[in-house]
């Protein structure tokens, strides 16, 4: 019996696709790696029977990224980066050893099937997979590769049943996946080199920019420049007076008719009084012409990815970056369509009728449905085919109950954004009735709705109900109830609204619908814009600074004509019209120049920066004292959050998001600068670091970032040697350290990831013994209690053991923050689950650091 591997883009995609091939008939296990879950059924293959497993990746096997040391901004010129910097592909994410599992998956298979996007993003992961198999496993099998165009689950069964006809099934797209390929590569090398420079630049400078990263993308600048611009207007923006003639008719006794000048509007205040006086002097006005048409408000276009996000935004109060979230996960559960699209017409051999009468039974719309059906669907707009993926479309009926919150929200506007696509469109008629009042000409615009159509199901985007107007014909004459002058002053336009900003995106080039959201989020967590009531996007003085100082350098930085030219040439590259190599060396080229002349002008930003932001040594607040010149070094709070020293023109860096304090003015005896302690909170992690030895590894063993919980001097009452207990129970490299400020509420933390053990609460004491566990190797703790409060057996208030070995420790520690059982997790269970005795250390793992016997010579041996 032949294998065939079938892999797919996600996890739940891989879930609903084997339910729906084998009908439910499958077996399920998890794969090495605990993310990928492999489903595995029997069916038939070209003409055979076949054992499939199917099974899935994270997204993106690979990613494109520099070498060694041209990852660390403090060892590199940002210059480098674009020529001299070699990249390399590495796995997205190590942690995952997706690698290493579709080689365990892949090998002894006949076939392999992948179930990718028929994108760029797809067509790249496509070979990312076929490479692992290729290269890695077995170079003589058939690999077979099956782009997935369709995206409706119920329209899937139908592909997959001409599954046993493929004898060659399509092969991915080279020129997609290289195109990909460059946009990876030319925004790694032009997004890098300019935030390196940049951030570097005026991070040393000034201390409240409150950012911890000012970047530089060729999408998301230009995203940026938007808003911006919309700011100078409206803060350069002057309100004019203007004034508008107001007329109204009483066709009967009881009502009045409201009539717009034709004229519209006048600035001279002289000249509108004089067409007022002119109209005064008549008494009636004479109806001129009546004119009736029946005019259409036409249906929707099926739904698209940017359309869906404009709505969102603007009706539904959602994020772009939330309703994608959103709208992802309602495509995994089976309830719409794929939701990435640009496409805005259904294809031919849609089944319109079968996706509409999923929806019969909903109560909020099953009378628009079933009447639908019975007199029959109307053929959808053609509009726009991307040639990627169907548009967005409800697949199965659901309820609230369901999908609850902004999940209900968003699959409602779907559906109903579908129902209109099908509808009749709307039909109304509208009346204009043209006035003379003296010389001067007024209008009356009335519309009645003849046929509703879709709006029935999009009722906010109706006809609004108007007054009705009186019957006449031309020469008939009305009595004047009013003739009035109103003064009104233009306004300026408002910020720009997160749909807004998505229109203007789409309409120059940045971004694709995929892409679109991420800009929008970038340039919202890194402080650039705060979103306003009404999902309006107003600019930080940063961001403000940012797009004025690129403007005054090089306006090309953020006009949006360079990135659409870069976008052309991607296109070009897909459809193998341009070469790959040849494009990349040119994009470069220009970016690279454009980086010298930025480097060189960088003064112009600078003037703008010094006028909004404070430089370091005016910011802050004093905090501990600099181990060279012993002066207070001030704290700066505002991302990124770090030391200054004014005297000596130093910075630090500090751990990010958590609290600073002083640490007891204790001081690290390396180089006498007062310690600090960083805090996450009271149920976090919290630890003391030297700010030299942060930024300025003292040993060759330890890497910058490293606080005292990581430090290996072998003396320092602070450090790792002193306070680790035993290797961590969850990380292969962590070691739990005691955190000595944490009492009464003891507790060791791992110094790699975010495992906390609570021990011993209400001891008066707990101090690292010297001495270690014969039987697992991690070091004794030695537990004081106050003797109103000890647990320890026989009223006793000492007590030295083994945290992890020691019966009488037992029922004292508790786990938190774990999510995988430990070796040393034996017989726990329930609320003892993560308690229990067993190994301190990893079967295989390294031992713990020990307490050195000569300290002496184990100082000695860190300086030869």
């Amino acid at each position: 019996m032949k294998t065939v591997l079938m892999v797919a883009e996600k996890p739940s995609l891989a879930q609903s696709i084997a339910k729906i091939l084998s009908r439910g008939n499958m077996s399920s296990r998890k794969g090495l790696n605990g993310a990928c879950s492999v489903h595995e059924y029997t069916g038939s293959f070209v003409g055979q029977s076949a054992h499939f497993k199917m099974t899935s990746v994270c997204g993106h096997v690979m990613t494109l990224d520099f070498i060694g040391k041209y990852n660390s901004w403090d060892k590199v010129d940002p210059a480098e980066l674009f020529s001299k910097a070699p990249t390399e592909k590495k796995e997205a994410n190590p942690k995952l050893t997706m690698v290493k599992f579709l080689q365990v998956e892949g090998r002894g298979c006949d076939y392999i099937v992948l179930w990718l996007d028929c994108d760029k993003e797809g067509e790249n992961i496509c070979f990312e997979v076929r490479f692992q198999f290729l290269r890695l496993i077995i170079p003589s099998y058939i690999c077979l590769t099956l782009v997935k165009k369709t995206c409706a689950f119920e329209l899937l069964r139908r592909h997959l049943k001409r599954i046993n006809q493929f004898h060659s099934c399509c092969s991915s797209g080279m020129n997609s996946k290289v195109s990909s390929v460059f946009e990876h590569s030319s925004a790694l090398r032009t997004g890098l080199y300019f935030t390196a420079g940049v951030t570097k630049y005026f991070q040393g400078k000034y201390g409240n920019l409150d950012s911890s990263l000012i970047s530089f993308g060729p999408c998301q600048t230009p995203t940026l420049g938007f808003c911006v611009e919309r700011h100078d207007k409206i803060q350069s923006f002057k309100p004019e007076t203007y004034w508008v003639l107001q007329a109204k008719v009483n066709p009967e006794k009881e009502s009045s008719l409201t009539l717009d000048w034709d004229r519209v509007r006048v600035f001279d205040r002289e000249i509108a009084q004089m067409f007022l006086n002119i109209t005064k002097m008549a008494k009636e006005a004479k109806v001129e012409s009546v004119s009736k048409k029946e005019k259409v408000k036409q249906r929707p276009l099926a739904l698209n990815t940017v359309e869906m996000l404009r709505v969102a935004s603007a009706a539904l109060g959602m994020g772009p970056q939330h309703a994608m979230q959103i709208a992802e996960r309602l495509y995994t559960q089976g309830y719409i369509s794929y939701p990435r699209t640009e496409t805005t017409h259904y294809p031919e051999n849609f089944d319109l009728k079968g996706c509409l009468r999923q929806q019969a039974n909903n109560p909020y719309w099953a009378e628009t449905v079933k009447a639908l059906l019975s007199e029959g669907i109307n053929r959808p707009r053609k509009g726009h085919d991307a040639g990627d993926h169907p548009p967005i479309t409800p697949m199965r009926a659901a309820t609230e109950a369901e999908l609850g919150g902004d999940g209900w929200r968003l699959y409602e506007y779907i559906t109903k954004h579908f129902i209109a696509t099908v509808s009749a469109d709307c039909k109304y008629l509208q009346t204009t009735i043209s006035f003379s009042i003296g010389p001067e000409r007024f209008t009356c615009i009335g519309k009645v709705v003849t046929s509703p159509g879709f709006t029935e199901i999009m009722p906010w985007h109706s006809i609004p109900v108007e007054e009705s107007l009186p019957h006449c014909e031309k020469g008939d004459l009305f009595p004047i109830g009013e003739i009035k002058l109103l003064e009104k002053q233009t306004s300026p336009p408002d910020y720009l609204t997160e749909a807004e900003l998505i229109t203007l995106m789409e309409k120059h080039g940045i971004g694709t619908d995929a892409s679109i959201p991420v800009h929008i989020n970038n340039i919202c967590q890194r402080n650039y814009v705060t979103v306003e009531s009404g999902r309006r996007l107003k600019p930080t003085n940063l961001g403000i600074v940012l797009v004025h100082g690129y403007y005054k350098i090089d306006a090309e930085l953020v006009l949006p004509t360079i990135r659409s030219a870069v976008e052309k040439q991607l296109n070009l590259i897909a459809l193998g019209k341009a070469n790959y190599h040849q494009v990349l060396e040119h994009t470069l080229d220009i970016f690279k120049r454009k980086f010298h002349y930025f480097v060189d002008s960088i003064a112009g930003m600078d003037e703008l920066m010094e006028v909004s932001f404070s430089p370091l040594a005016a910011t802050g607040k004093p905090l501990s004292r600099c181990g060279k010149c012993h002066r207070f070094m001030k704290y700066i709070q505002a991302k990124p959050s770090r030391l200054h020293c004014s005297h000596c023109d130093e910075t630090y860096s500090l751990p990010q998001n958590g609290t600073i304090k002083l640490y007891k003015e204790l001081r690290c005896p390396l180089d006498d600068f007062e310690l600090v302690l960083w805090s996450s909170g009271s149920r976090g992690k919290s630890y003391p670091l030297c700010p030299y030895c942060y930024n300025h590894p003292p040993f060759r063993d330890m890497k910058k970032g490293m606080g005292c919980n990581e430090c290996t001097h072998p003396t320092c009452q602070h450090s790792l040697s002193m306070l680790g207990i035993g290797q961590c129970v969850e990380c292969e490299n962590g070691v739990l350290v005691l955190d000595s400020t944490s009492g009464p509420k003891w507790k060791m933390a791992c110094n790699k990831c975010n495992v906390i053990v609570h021990f011993f609460e209400n001891a008066h004491k707990v101090r690292v013994s010297p001495e270690t566990c014969d039987v697992c190797d991690a070091a004794l703790v030695d537990v004081d209690f106050n003797k109103a409060k000890s647990p320890l057996p026989g009223d006793e208030t000492q007590h030295s053991g083994c945290v992890f070995c020691d019966p009488v420790f037992q029922d004292l520690v508790e786990l938190k923050h774990a999510a995988m059982r430990h070796p040393m997790h034996r017989g726990g269970q329930g609320k003892r689950q993560g308690r229990g005795r067993g190994k301190g250390r990893r079967p295989g793992g390294r031992l713990n650091p020990k307490k050195p016997k000569d300290k002496m010579a184990a100082l000695a041996a860190y300086f030869v």
